[in-house]
């Protein structure tokens, strides 16, 4: 996600044939995940100012003395306003300082109200603190956290496993027997609702796309303009499509995103801006195979100069108490991100 350091900010005409090829081998007994993931319209929520923390995550617009039933009511009345655009998932970090605590008590009604609405909730770990360098801090204190999430998610059908955020700590064989580990561990994530990240910044999908152990599941894939040098529209496509492998059908783009508050016209299929290329770049890349996104960030994230926001994000945020609103930023960006959804 854009919450690493500031500098690095961050066609399939034969779509059919290339599912075919997918390799549909069962882990533990679970169901392959599903053949494409355009089911996934969604946004992130992120605590403003940085997802990596050494205490509890309270994302924008929820403060930690907030009662379950609250959260729950701000929740509702955010979830409203990112359904106008079609939004139907949510991703939420949680850490080790927030799960089991009574603060996760209260977090849970953000998770709770979506599912209850029908949205599908992915739920990913971001490491406890941005000097973690990309790697887990501790293996018990993570896998204690995951054994209370699957315990009381597991059973529900609307709720995804993410089980890192970018471990770009680990070299491709680290990870993925981390990553192996974390799926014979807690045994009631099934396979098919969780998202396995590619390597480095969730990047690259072909060591994990390749790798057995994870056939079953599905993969969670970034890609932003400001991980590479400027690219030509067509470059971007190319980029993108090689980097998720044979693995396109199982993969959701967790993470994607640029300005929304500058004034850019995604809609210019002749703009030599390089985030307007690069978003239209990768929604044309999610439309043609039929992907899901997950937009970075709804609201939340990183402020930009001293905006006191992320110009990333999609929404404005205003409003008080459980009565909260949230404007779209950019129309054009707005229904650029609904083109890669597939409406």
């Amino acid at each position: 996600m854009r919450n690493h350091p500031r500098k690095l900010r961050r066609v399939i005409t034969s779509a059919l044939a290339a599912m075919a090829l997918v390799p549909v081998a069962v882990v533990s007994g679970a169901s392959p995940a599903a053949a494409v993931t355009n089911q996934f319209k969604g946004m992130n929520w992120a605590v403003l100012g940085d997802n990596f923390s050494t205490g509890p995550l309270v994302v924008q617009g929820l403060s930690q003395s907030d009662s379950n039933a609250t959260v729950r009511a701000k929740a509702n009345a955010l979830y409203d306003d990112m359904a106008t655009m079609g939004v139907n998932t949510v991703r939420l970090p949680i850490n080790t300082h927030t799960v089991g605590t009574t603060w996760w008590n209260a977090y849970r009604g953000a998770i709770d109200a979506a599912t209850a609405r029908g949205f599908k909730v992915i739920l990913a770990y971001w490491e406890d603190g941005a000097a973690s360098g990309g790697r887990i801090n501790n293996i018990a204190a993570w896998n204690t956290m995951w054994s209370n999430v699957t315990y009381l998610y597991g059973a529900n059908t609307n709720v995804y496993f993410e089980p890192m955020n970018e471990p770009h700590g680990y070299s491709s064989t680290e990870w993925r027997n981390v990553a192996a580990n974390w799926m014979s561990y807690h045994y009631s994530a099934v396979p098919s609702r969780t998202l396995i990240g590619g390597t480095g910044y969730s990047q690259d999908l072909r060591d994990v796309c390749n790798d057995s152990r994870f056939a079953g599941t599905l993969l969670s894939f970034h890609h932003y303009a400001f991980f590479y040098s400027a690219m030509t529209y067509d470059a971007f496509r190319t980029h993108i499509q090689t980097r998720l492998g044979n693995c396109a059908s199982r993969a959701v783009v967790t993470e994607y995103g640029a300005p929304m508050s500058t004034g850019l016209n995604y809609a210019n299929a002749s703009s030599t801006d390089n985030f307007v290329r690069h978003i239209r770049a990768v929604t044309q890349v999610m439309r043609d195979n039929q992907m899901g996104g997950v937009y970075w960030p709804a609201l939340g994230g990183k402020p930009t100069g001293t905006s006191g926001f992320d110009y990333y994000s999609m929404f404005a945020f205003s409003g008080s108490g459980t009565n909260l609103n949230l404007a779209v930023r950019n129309t054009s960006g707005r229904d650029r991100i609904r083109y890669g959804w597939g409406l």
